[in-house]
């Protein structure tokens, strides 16, 4: 599974800004065993969790984004997105998208995308 990432920016707080992650040549049948995620590393930090997303739908956030941060996905498009709202300069990061075989373990990353949060 090939990840690509996109929608990082330069943003004010309080705005808002949305991520994409596009796998256009997975097959639906295989993408569909994934649990989708998206994390980021902030400078000098480690890569944390912000939200995922199972093929039922099921979602799982990150507290410091629960009711700003939207996770959604299209099986039928081989999309992820995160749709992130109220930005503050805490969300500053890395953010990267992730795929996991919900059966096998293996695990795939997409490259980062940038995302600026300014004051």
């Amino acid at each position: 599974v090939q990840l690509q990432a996109s929608g990082g920016g330069l943003v004010e707080a309080g705005g808002s800004l949305r991520l994409s992650c596009a796998s256009p040549r997975s097959i639906t049948s295989v993408y569909n065993m994934y649990t989708l995620g998206w994390y980021r590393q902030a400078p000098g930090k480690e890569r944390e969790l912000v939200a995922t997303i199972t093929n039922l739908r099921e979602t799982n956030y990150a507290e410091s984004v629960k009711g700003r941060f939207t996770i959604s996905r299209d099986n039928s498009k081989k999309m992820v997105w995160l749709q992130m709202n109220s930005l503050n300069l805490e969300d500053t990061a890395v953010y990267y998208c992730h795929a996991k075989h919900r059966v096998s373990g293996s695990d795939f990353w997409g490259q980062g995308t940038l995302v600026t949060v300014s004051s």
